[in-house]
């Protein structure tokens, strides 16, 4: 299962850089530190792609993990708990480089030689929280240090991601056990209709 869990990310990923956009591509950020970057990052919504949900997943409990490599690239680490078949774990692992001198736009692999983009288009000043997109602008994850973020972090990471064009109606918000099952427990600080850009996973 983590073969075939792999397999469909580095499908969907691909996708990422197939998509063509006729509009001019994204910012990213400009500076990524990767030493601060590395650790472990909770999905707290997304846009919906082939690999996380469908007719036979839905992953929630989504976090992703970034290590430093002795050459120089990261290992990724992706796991979530998929709730379309009883609360299994799905596991992919794979291997990003950067693809910009400031480590701002990354290339990722879960099966080799695929690559995916893998670009940071907002990122708060203290990396408690990161937006993360596709050049074709198809594909969109918002994260998070911790389960929850505020009501001024999460409207932060939207205006990134609306700023740069993508169209944040499509983000659906991804469960976290850890944070309460409410939808209002997570955002209880979020102003009013802060929420009507994004829809409960």
């Amino acid at each position: 299962m983590r073969r075939l869990f792999a397999i469909l990310a580095i499908a969907a990923l691909g996708g990422c850089a197939t998509v063509f956009d006729d509009r001019p591509p994204p910012a990213t950020v400009g500076q990524v530190d990767i030493a601060r970057y590395a650790g472990t990052w909770f999905e707290i919504a997304r846009f919906p792609n082939s690999f996380q949900d469908g007719a036979n997943r839905r992953c929630e409990d989504v976090t992703a993990t970034y290590a430093p490599r002795p050459d120089g690239m990261l290992s990724v680490v992706n796991r979530c708990r998929d709730t379309a078949n009883g609360g299994a774990e799905r596991v992919a692992e794979g291997v990003a480089r950067s693809a910009s001198p400031g480590s701002d736009r990354l290339r990722v692999s879960f099966f080799w030689p695929f690559f995916g983009d893998y670009w940071v288009i907002g990122l708060d000043p203290e990396y408690r929280w990161a937006v993360v997109g596709a050049p074709g602008r198809d594909y969109l994850w918002i994260l998070s240090r911790t389960p929850t973020m505020s009501a001024g972090a999460y409207s932060a990471a939207l205006e990134a991601a609306r700023r740069e064009g993508f169209n944040v109606a499509r983000l659906v918000i991804t469960p976290q056990s850890a944070a309460g099952s409410g939808r209002a427990e997570r955002f209880e600080r979020l102003p009013r209709g802060a929420l009507g850009s994004a829809s409960r996973a």
